[in-house]
């Protein structure tokens, strides 16, 4: 996979957890390889594909309703290793781990073991950052699937990790469909987006009308 270049923020190199603890509360911080990343809040659309995505995964998967179970599901959790030598801090916009796998103390403000699955939703000021920065991050730290979201394609590209190469399993969406690592169900992709939201809404206004 051909990753292309970006532009990030960045402080004084290299950056420390001093530096992510500083900043205001109204953006969101990570540390990749002495680098500070420093993202704004996502906007509506983006939060809303998150939280659509987020809760129907953990419906299925980790609560187990009408689904496997097997996996615990996290939004924006804060995880923490070391890359390339230095303090590496990541906030996924969800997060799974199989539960087999979890430490046995989940009291902890942060986790440093790496989920089996990581999810991006993508907005144009973060795209090519998180392909270009935190996808190497992830395939170093053992993550074996990646999601990428577009919210306003209602598409999700799925990588899984070959060594620490990432390989294109495959675009799904935007309609119903069965992704892995959770292809055990079927996901209503359209369901998730903020505008099949919308779309929904207006049909069930449309027949209540009639």
């Amino acid at each position: 996979m051909t990753i292309p270049q970006t532009a990030s923020t960045r402080v004084r190199a290299p950056a420390t957890y001093a530096d992510l603890e500083a900043l205001p509360e109204e953006v969101v911080g990570e540390l990749v390889a002495g680098e500070l990343l420093v993202s704004p809040r996502p906007a509506f659309s983006h939060a809303g594909a998150s939280t659509g995505l987020a809760s129907g995964l953990k419906m299925l998967f980790d609560v187990g309703m009408s689904g496997p179970g097997d996996w615990l599901i996290v939004a924006e959790p804060e995880i923490h290793g070391l890359f390339g030598g230095q303090k590496l801090v990541l906030v996924p916009d969800i997060a799974g781990w199989r539960r087999e796998s979890l430490p046995a103390d989940l009291d902890v403000v942060h986790m440093t073991q790496w989920p089996a699955w990581v999810c991006e939703v993508l907005s144009p000021s973060t795209m090519l950052r998180d392909q270009k920065k935190k996808l190497p991050a992830y395939a170093a730290m053992g993550v074996e699937w990646v999601w990428l979201v577009d919210p306003k394609a209602g598409g999700v590209t799925v990588y899984h990790r070959d060594d620490r190469q990432w390989t294109l399993v495959g675009v799904f969406g935007p309609g119903p469909a069965r992704i892995p690592p959770f292809d055990e169900a079927e996901l209503p992709l359209d369901r998730f987006w903020v505008q099949g939201t919308q779309a929904a809404a207006a049909a069930a206004s449309g027949e209540l009308d009639d």
